[in-house]
């Protein structure tokens, strides 16, 4: 069922060539140039050549399904794409312009946005001349539940007026970021489904302060997750997406396919990580013999084997019923998924990391960073808590259709 096709093949030859060709010799370069900038959101240079050889070699804009603006490769096709990139996280992604939130917002303009909003803000993201930001978590609510978000777009005439706080919105220090899509409430007095919609806000727009950046488990992440204030901020009535009252609406196109996409480069991230703990307890000796040796780590690597490939299928299967059944009929789907992806990947970086020794918990490894992103995953577009309540409540009326929680 989860055959390639012959076109997704050839893409992931293709990929897998530029990764070995390009892109793990240019890790240590973009290191480099990240440590003598003494910036924490420095562009590097050499992303940008990874961008151009990428555009050159045809390996652009893979992720969107609309033939206008990208390939039109399926999600089926696209996972083990996203899988490859997840090898070198830091700049894989964004090398190939497939890197989260820009992929997010430009499925949202694609779907949602006018024509205005696509010449000033699609086709230049889709040219990797821009970055974006999607704002919709705040420090003062519990975000995981999206009724809750205060943020207030006031109908003023020909404008809205923004007023409220957000935080942990990716990309928003990124040297490039020129636009944000944000989330708040345009009628608290709707039904709460119906009280929230987008707009596209210009993140130069008077009355927005980036006030901080907030690190991951210490990590300065060079797109940054900033806290940002919206004090009055005026935008004209044509910034909304799709209309008043659409946002969950939006955010559910949105989150679908960013979903998978995580969730694959999480897998990517455990293959790599299960290369380097393999290496390593081939190479390194304790009392008269490599670790390799000891059946503790041959446990731990046919376990992380084993791991691997039942995650995969099931996100495969997620993404063969996104292109069949649509993304409402694959919500299980892609529940579990998210619960199943970033915990598996945990699992066997935080191996890797005992296998490395001290080397595993400083920065001469990949794996203390793979393992901070990848915690933070368990939490990124909703902690495993919401979505194991979606497979719970789901199984639940399977027994019981009538089943409900305020049922007595």
């Amino acid at each position: 069922m989860f055959e390639p096709t012959k076109r997704g093949r050839e893409y992931q030859e293709r990929l897998l060539a530029f990764m070995d060709e390009r892109v793990y010799p240019a890790e240590p370069i973009y290191h480099e140039q990240m440590a003598e900038s003494g910036n924490p959101h420095f562009h590097p240079p050499v992303l940008e050549d990874l961008k151009a050889e990428a555009r050159k070699q045809g390996l652009w804009n893979l992720f969107h399904p609309h033939p206008k603006w990208g390939p039109g490769l399926t999600n089926l096709e696209y996972a083990p794409l996203a899988e490859i990139t997840g090898r070198s996280p830091e700049i894989a992604p964004e090398a190939i312009n497939c890197n989260a939130p820009d992929t997010g917002n430009m499925e949202v303009l694609t779907l949602f946005g006018t024509e205005e909003h696509k010449r000033k803000w699609l086709k230049p993201l889709l040219a990797g001349e821009i970055a974006s930001g999607f704002a919709m978590t705040e420090p003062a609510v519990a975000s995981s539940d999206a009724t809750n978000i205060e943020l207030r777009m006031e109908r003023d005439g020909d404008e809205y007026v923004l007023n409220g706080r957000k935080w942990w919105t990716s990309n928003a220090l990124h040297q490039n970021c020129k636009v944000l899509i944000v989330m708040g409430k345009t009628d608290p007095e709707a039904p709460k489904h119906r009280q929230q919609s987008m707009m596209v806000v210009p993140i130069d727009t008077p009355g927005i302060t980036v006030v901080r950046n907030l690190r991951v488990f210490g990590y300065a992440d060079r797109e940054g997750h900033a806290e940002v204030i919206f004090d009055d901020v005026r935008v004209p009535k044509t910034a909304l997406l799709a209309g008043e009252g659409d946002g969950f609406m939006i955010s559910q196109a949105r989150l679908g396919p960013g979903r998978i996409h995580h969730c694959m480069r999480a897998i990517g991230m455990a293959e790599r990580a299960l290369d380097m703990m393999i290496d390593r307890a081939q190479q390194r000796v304790t009392f008269g013999e490599p670790l390799a040796n000891r059946a503790n780590i041959q446990d731990w690597i046919a376990e992380a084997r084993i791991e691997i490939e039942m995650t995969r299928l099931l996100t495969l299967k997620a993404a063969y019923l996104m292109d069949t059944v649509g993304n409402q009929k694959a919500r299980v789907e892609i529940a579990a998924i998210k619960i199943a992806a970033p915990n598996m990947a945990l699992k066997i970086i935080d191996r890797a990391i005992q296998v490395h020794g001290g080397g595993g918990v400083g920065d001469d490894f990949p794996l203390a960073s793979f393992y901070a992103h990848m915690r933070t995953l368990r939490l990124a577009d909703g902690p495993d808590e919401v979505h194991k309540r979606t497979l719970a409540m789901t199984e639940l009326r399977r027994r019981d259709p009538a089943w409900s929680p305020k049922k007595r």
